[in-house]
């Protein structure tokens, strides 16, 4: 989405880190910081720190030491304000592109008649009708109920290519800040003011009305859970102190407690949810919650539409097939007469495989003066007139139920044809001629390369597939068989869909399924995914908690591979924050007893230097592991289709033994540096 901005496409531009870092300090609010227990612990210490440093300041006392702590405990907090700082600097920067497809314009409002009043946009309530004809900007969300035109919609979505809008259908719903190119359209108004979908729009991906979702509360329990049983670790290590008679400085008490609260996922918790909502955007896809991605990332039953999702969604004629007594020749030339006037793809097909096969010319209906039948929802059949002679082409069904008005049926050579189609998946069209069928069409569905693995691939992941359609069951089962799908809905109704998905959802499973028209506004509603496409009604994209701006129907897998990788994200870098506490303690606890019991010195593995440099050591440590990780969890943990124990196993070796392994390594590689430079 919006793809001239450079935040947009992954990339942090100089101007958006400086924002960052200014974001960074205005953070430090404790009003603003107590939202992250964690780093507000962090800061509480920081404070204590900085007394600790300005009292033996004053005393007269070893003060340097204490001050450099305090120095890192406050970087420490400055790092984690960074990581979501530069997470919402992201969003900021496609909001602003969002503001500029925002300007302010005029709308012709209509009044009973055709006469309109040229008004502010912002005056426009829900209710009014807006004429908008070539050149004009449409001025609000809403429907037209009136015309059809060509918009341009690539301030909002990105895409340069023009979209038709027309009244009635799935098509109808327009943007506010899109533009009509050509013909004119009437647009009933659907939002006010500061309600419209740009505007929904800017305040999701500012993060400005990002609140916490099931899964991130009650990981912020679980750290300030463990944040308490450190404080009161920590605190029990004061008294027992006293009584060995070693000496234990409040300030390296504080340091100790910094370095084992999870403060690495504690600063990046927050960066990785706003993140995970802005990799979604970028392939133009607004959720309106970050509890809608983290419901992707559960999904364990996929809805999808047969055609434009499994199927190219074109039919295309691939073979004729002649009635007994007719020749392929006959049969293609009464083929290609009846779909002159067809501008359907299929019938555009079937002028371009007699063509191919039969080398037929099309100007023949033109020298004959052909009137064409056009295609209507009652006689399901189209074709032309020629000279007395009547070509259809249409529906089995249809066709014989033509033919029986003229004492005639389907042939049984034409049934059977048309039933082994519909078992390959196929669509069969019936050609007669006069008070005959010459035969049938076959049109193939074409199942679209690829999908087959990636149903596969999700199988491995424990999701189910199920495809909806209006076919009827035997074609639905072979497409189904085709495509590799684990189930399948045919002669699908609103109703059909929505029990579908209650059925599932009493077994405890959690759904996702697209839409784009009115009729699919109930399951969407339903859905624990609902994915809208944005050029479907209203009613759709108000029902769904997702919308997707390039109207893709396949989209849906890729939402549900973004869900899964901000909670693999998520959970990876709370593993790793957690092993490499381990390496502290090594690096800590002797640290502060050596002196009083030197048989400590056998966990100083690391061989660290002093006990000043090995506490320095993991407290600096602990506070750069935050900006190693920040690409990370702006990124994403890298998502591959596997199962849930293989994926559990993956990122415990590399996080878990990870997490353990990385602090042994950086923090005594910190401790060189600091006696190389004289700090140790």
């Amino acid at each position: 989405m919006l793809s001239s901005n450079k935040a947009a496409k992954g990339g942090e531009g100089p101007s958006v880190i400086g924002q960052a870092i200014k974001e960074s300090f205005v953070k430090l609010n404790p009003r603003m910081l107590w939202r992250n227990p964690v780093m507000f612990v962090v800061e509480v210490v920081a404070l204590l720190c900085a007394y600790f440093a300005i009292r033996d300041m004053v005393a007269g006392g070893d003060w340097t030491f204490t001050l450099q702590l305090t120095l890192w405990l406050w970087l420490t907090v400055l790092f984690g304000n960074f990581a979501e700082a530069l997470a919402e600097g992201r969003g900021k920067a496609q909001a602003e592109s969002l503001r500029k497809a925002r300007s302010e314009s005029k709308a012709k409002r209509l009044g009973e008649g055709k006469d309109f009043t040229v008004v502010s946009a912002s005056k426009l309530r829900k209710g009014d009708r807006v004429l908008v004809e070539a050149g004009d900007v449409i001025p609000g969300d809403g429907e037209v109920v009136e015309g059809i035109a060509s918009v341009d919609e690539s301030a909002v979505t990105g895409e340069s290519a023009p979209v038709i809008r027309e009244s009635g259908g799935d098509r109808s719903s327009v943007t506010g800040g899109t533009k009509v190119l050509s013909d004119w359209i009437i647009v009933r108004i659907t939002a006010n003011p500061g309600e419209t979908f740009l505007d929904r729009m800017i305040g999701l991906v500012e993060g400005a009305k990002r609140q916490k979702t099931p899964n991130e509360i009650a990981l912020n329990i679980l750290l300030l859970g463990l944040t308490i049983v450190f404080l009161l670790a920590v605190a029990t290590l004061a008294p027992f102190a006293i009584y060995s008679g070693a000496q234990v400085s409040a300030s390296v008490l504080s340091a100790l407690l910094v370095c084992l609260i999870p403060t690495t996922i504690g600063g990046l918790l927050s960066a990785i949810g706003i993140a995970g909502m802005d990799r979604l955007l970028k392939k133009n896809v607004l959720a309106m919650s970050g509890r809608a991605v983290e419901a992707a990332g559960d999904v364990d039953v996929l809805l999808l539409d047969k055609t434009g999702t499994i199927t190219l969604g074109n039919r295309v004629a691939t073979e004729f097939i002649p009635a007994t007594g007719v020749s392929a020749q006959q049969l293609a030339e009464a083929a290609q007469l009846s779909s002159l006037a067809d501008e359907t793809p299929e019938g555009r097909s079937i002028v371009t495989l007699t063509c191919e096969k039969f080398g037929i010319k099309e100007n023949k209906a033109k020298t004959l003066h052909a009137t064409f039948v056009p295609f209507t929802a009652q006689t399901r059949m189209s074709g032309v007139d020629i000279e007395g002679i009547s070509i259809r082409k249409g529906a089995a069904d249809a066709i014989d139920r033509y033919l029986q008005a003229k004492g005639q049926r389907l042939s049984g050579d034409v049934i059977a044809a048309v039933e082994e189609i519909a078992k390959k998946g196929g669509t069969p069209l019936v050609v007669a001629e006069g008070n005959r069928a010459l035969g049938v069409i076959y049109l193939k569905d074409v199942v679209k390369g690829g999908i087959r693995e990636r149903f596969a691939q999700l199988r491995k992941m424990g999701i189910k597939t199920v495809m909806i359609t209006g076919d009827n069951p035997l074609t639905a089962a072979a497409i189904a068989a085709e495509a590799g799908v684990d189930d399948f809905l045919a002669e699908a109704t609103p109703e059909a869909k929505l029990k579908l998905i209650r059925e599932y959802q009493s077994k405890g499973r959690l759904v996702a399924m697209t839409g784009d028209g009115t009729n699919d506004a109930p399951a969407l509603a339903q859905a624990d995914v609902g994915v809208a496409m944005n050029s479907g009604t209203q009613a759709a994209k108000e029902a769904g908690n997702m919308v997707d701006m390039d109207s893709n129907p396949t989209k849906l897998l890729e939402v549900v591979e973004v869900g899964k990788q901000l909670l693999m994200t998520r959970g990876s870098l709370t593993t790793f924050s957690i092993a490499n506490d381990v390496a502290k303690y090594f690096a800590i606890i002797p640290a502060l007893f050596i002196a009083t019991y030197p048989q400590l010195g056998l966990l100083n593995i690391m061989g660290l230097a002093t006990a000043k440099s090995a506490i320095m050591s993991a407290v600096i440590f602990n506070a750069l592991i935050i900006v190693f990780l920040i690409p990370l969890a702006l990124k994403g943990v890298a998502y591959r289709p596997l199962g849930a124990n293989a994926l559990l196993r993956r990122n415990l070796l590399i996080y878990g033994l990870g997490g353990l392994v990385a602090p042994f390594i950086g923090i005594k590689l910190i401790d060189m540096i600091l006696v190389m430079i004289g700090l140790g």
